[in-house]
């Protein structure tokens, strides 16, 4: 088979087409004709960092939002056949820790994600496979996981409900885009941040309520309390934005932190903190049942995954500049 390798560290040139084995199904696991499988910042931080991946592990094929056809399954497999079209949920658990045992999986001791989806076939675990309705093609599907489920999570985390105001700094990139558009299905109200007026605009029309033309804290905290303190903050940023998002938040409000794209460091006013009774919640990624929701959203029409740009396996490399270069808004989706 053919698959998107990364064969160095640093930059989308490193991002090469190669032959690898076709992978086999080992007990419990299926082997999937890859029909799409979308990019994210995780697979980007591989790439530009050499994220958790060691240097003896190259050439190493990143992915983990992966679509397609089971081909072939291993012994004791009986939640999928050959000829089905599945959604991999990318969770990997220990399933015997206490959280995996009392929930929610994504608090697991050894907590992981699968990565192999940038191939023509791969290998996976078939109970993390999820069956798909004749409504929901491969490319919508692959760009549901990562950043819908991460994002529905913080949503449910936050007690996200009807009439809600949810502040949302960088809200054109997966994580953000998908936050909108759940937020709208949920009955809540948005604010949406961007440097980009071009962006902002299509956001208005995922349902955006206000939207802020700036990417300077300061500017961005002034902006949102003009519109008014908000119940919640769904926080992907990090760094300087976590400060903003406590500030703008009202007495009793929360904020869900994802990630630490903008810096892994953030200042937290104390008294501001404990004095107006507001919560941080930590999150990550989602549970494989929020992700069988979010796939019945899609299939009764309520919520329509924002795929930006569709790619073919050898143009890997340009999906990744696409993402390093901030182009995007919504996802980017390989078709193998």
């Amino acid at each position: 088979m053919r698959a998107a390798a990364f064969t160095g560290i640093g930059s989308p040139e490193h991002v090469e087409v190669e032959p690898f084995a076709d992978p086999e199904a080992n007990p419990g696991e299926a082997v999937l004709e890859v029909e799409a499988c979308s990019i994210n910042h995780h697979d980007l931080w591989i790439l530009r960092d050499g994220f958790r991946v060691e240097e003896d592990q190259l050439p190493y094929v990143a992915g983990m939002d992966v679509a397609g056809t089971v081909s072939a399954v291993g012994d004791d497999v009986e939640s999928v056949e050959p000829g089905d079209r599945v959604l991999l949920c990318p969770n990997q658990t220990c399933g015997s820790c206490r959280y995996c045992r009392d929930g929610p999986e994504t608090h697991c001791e050894r907590f992981d994600l699968y990565h192999g989806g940038l191939a023509e076939y791969a290998a996976v675990d078939a109970d993390r496979l999820i069956r798909l309705p004749d409504t929901v093609d491969s490319v919508d599907a692959a760009a549901i996981p990562v950043a819908y489920m991460t994002a529905f999570r913080m949503l449910e985390e936050a007690d996200v409900g009807p009439g809600d105001l949810v502040f949302v700094p960088g809200a054109t990139g997966g994580v953000g885009v998908a936050t909108v558009q759940l937020a709208d299905v949920l009955g809540a109200r948005t604010i949406g941040t961007s440097t980009s007026r071009e962006k902002l605009d299509r956001l208005e029309t995922l349902g955006a309520d206000y939207v802020i033309e700036s990417g300077g804290p300061d500017e961005i905290r002034d902006a949102v309390l003009e519109i008014g303190r908000v119940d919640v903050t769904i926080n992907h940023l990090g760094g300087p934005y976590t400060e903003v998002g406590q500030n703008v938040l009202r007495r009793g409000g929360r904020m869900a932190i994802c990630g630490q794209t903008a810096g892994p460091t953030s200042t937290l006013t104390m008294g501001d903190l404990f004095l107006n009774h507001k919560r941080i919640i930590g999150s990550t990624m989602g549970t494989q049942s929020d992700l069988e929701r979010l796939v019945d959203l899609v299939a009764d029409g309520r919520l329509d995954p924002v795929v930006d740009e569709r790619y073919s396996l050898d143009d890997t490399d340009q999906a990744f500049a696409d993402m390093d270069d901030r182009n995007a808004l919504g996802k980017l989706v390989v078709e193998p």
